[in-house]
């Protein structure tokens, strides 16, 4: 490879996986992990948190999520390795900033399968009661959906379940997340129609305390709080079964935008459903109120209401295969992510071990078992959706940070997708993901901000024992604003209208505007100071090399 950008052609890298997963593999991956529990929790959510004008929440959500998203399928082309979100600040800012979002990466991909599990057994219990069965009524706590001692053993055997399909091999998965994810798109687009043709009254929206009783605050803490940019999480799986894809330079970008359209088509039209198909007997003075009489099994309730006792037992069906098919495709996604930062010498060299097949088996167990670490400290779905919020939209904001350095550094580099405007976009991205950051607010970013502690000394524990002996660049030139950038971050979250104080010293408004100005500044000072162009080429080569030893390793041909 050579060492100028000028010269650099950009050429697809051997990763030495196994390109065999077509465009219909990547855009199920991806859509697949969209489609989860968020659709069948995420209308009653928004409800109960914003009103009607939850709706504004799921347009404003995706305008978001699409942003980072055209920024993600730009990336994924120019740079189709496996486990991309992860090594894209990695080539751009070194080891520092690498291990830090490969983490906030890890951390995200790790506790979706919880969160998933979690929404099969609260539809099950509910089903359970309206039959008046025996057999699963117990292992929820029906007011405040906490899992019981039979609830965790089940949970566990569940995630068990998810490690052995996974050891099966990627044909495996692929098979089976491709036929679950024509019934989890299937099932929602039936209940939409259904609703809209038969069951759909206008006069809701007008009805209760107001449109939007919370104002534009609510609107827009409904997002990362009521589950909605949770719901819309999952479009960079195409990023990260980057290395076994036939045709990544094509396929990355349109299976990463089409998934965000997709979902955004979707959960903006079962809002709008939820919200016209409830009875006028069930409508309460406030919308809280009347969204929590649909709060153990939303869309079932609704169906059971208005006499479609037949697409009630069909919903509660997809209950098992719609989360079930997106905790799948995670865990998956949590061990190649895993993976790759052993790769990268973040990780201990052991969860670089696989299979006959080339399952990564050590990353597979481990997430299980961080997994079923989550039933206990967050042992219900609403419990965990602003914490992997926050992880995630802390992982994505690596992303345009990535895009700006390649642009600076690498301006004439080939990319099969070039984003538009991009040097306008991506700024605005990394502004979004602060944003979201900001309105899910003090409580559950303090928790983030362990975890984010709890990774630093995973790091550097592997390092001072020599649990990985990959050289790592260390590169605190290029990472001398990563600090400042999360402690800073933290602060203004604590001194803002989000935070706990009283009085806070940035009032609703200006909060945001503090962090626009303070997302700007770290912006440009990351990309001023990232990785010179003959470090990426030399790191991206690297990444190459490594690849190429992984031939061996990962990657069973997939059916597309």
């Amino acid at each position: 490879m050579t060492t100028t950008d000028t010269q650099h052609s950009g050429v697809l890298p051997n990763t030495g996986l196994k390109r065999q997963i077509g465009f219909i593999g990547l855009m199920w991956a991806s859509a697949g992990s969209i489609i989860g529990s968020g659709w069948l929790y995420g209308a009653e959510k928004g409800l109960a948190a914003a009103g009607p004008a939850a709706i504004w929440s799921w347009v404003i959500g995706a305008v978001a999520i699409l942003i980072l998203a055209l920024v993600h399928a730009e990336l994924g082309g120019m740079y189709p390795i496996a486990g991309g979100t992860a090594r894209f600040p990695h080539l751009a800012f070194g080891g520092v900033a690498g291990g830090s979002f490969g983490w906030f990466s890890w951390l995200q991909a790790v506790t979706v399968s919880p969160i998933e599990v979690m929404a099969m057994i609260g539809y099950w219990q509910s089903l359970a009661h309206t039959e008046h069965w025996g057999f699963g009524s117990n292992w929820q706590n029906a007011s405040t959906g906490i899992l019981t001692g039979q609830g965790i053993v089940v949970a566990v055997i569940i995630m068990a379940v998810f490690v052995a399909i996974n050891f099966f091999s990627v044909r495996a998965l692929a098979n089976t997340n491709s036929a679950a994810t024509w019934w989890k798109i299937g099932i929602p687009v039936l209940t939409i129609l259904l609703l809209a043709l038969f069951h759909f009254h206008g006069s809701n929206f007008s009805a209760g305390e107001s449109f939007a009783p919370a104002g534009l605050k609510g609107v827009l803490s409904a997002m990362p709080t009521a589950g909605i940019i949770f719901s819309l999480l999952g479009f960079e799986q195409a990023d990260q079964l980057a290395g076994e894809s036939s045709n990544p330079k094509r396929d990355i970008p349109r299976a990463v935008i089409g998934s965000v359209i997709i979902g955004l088509i979707i959960y903006l039209a079962l809002q709008i459903v939820f919200i016209a198909a409830i009875p006028s007997n069930h409508l309460m003075h406030t919308w809280a109120a009347t969204a929590a009489h649909y709060a153990s099994g939303p869309f079932a309730l609704i169906a059971t209401a208005v006499g479609l006792g037949w697409l009630a037992v069909v919903l509660y069906v997809d209950a098992v295969i719609s989360p079930g098919g997106t905790g799948l495709i995670y865990f998956t996604a949590t061990s190649r992510v895993s993976y790759g930062l052993s790769k990268n010498g973040y990780f201990p060299r052991i969860f670089e071990s696989v299979t006959r097949r080339g399952v990564p088996w050590f990353g597979l167990i481990i997430a299980w078992i961080f997994g079923c670490i989550c039933f206990l400290p967050f042992p219900s779905w609403q419990s965990l959706v602003g914490l992997i919020t926050s992880a995630s939209v802390l992982m994505y904001a690596g992303a345009p940070l990535a895009f700006g350095a390649f642009r600076k550094r690498l301006p004439n580099a080939e990319r099969p997708f070039r984003l538009p405007g991009g040097q306008i976009f991506s700024p605005i991205a990394f502004i979004v993901a602060n944003w979201i950051i900001l309105w899910t607010g003090w409580p559950t970013d303090w928790k983030l901000g362990v975890c984010i502690l709890i990774g630093f000394a995973i790091i550097v524990l592997n390092r001072v024992f020599r649990l990985n002996s990959t050289p790592v660049h260390f590169n605190w030139r290029a990472a001398q604003w990563l600090f400042p950038y999360l402690i800073g971050l933290g602060l203004i979250i604590f001194l803002s209208d989000w935070g706990p104080l009283k009085h806070p010293v940035f009032p609703f408004g200006w909060d945001m505007v503090v962090t626009g100005v303070f997302s700007l500044i770290i912006y440009y000072w990351a990309i001023n100071v990232a990785v010179d162009t003959e470090g990426i080429l030399q790191m991206a080569e690297e990444t190459a090399v490594h690849a190429e030893q992984e031939s061996a390793e990962l990657g069973e041909p997939v059916a597309s």
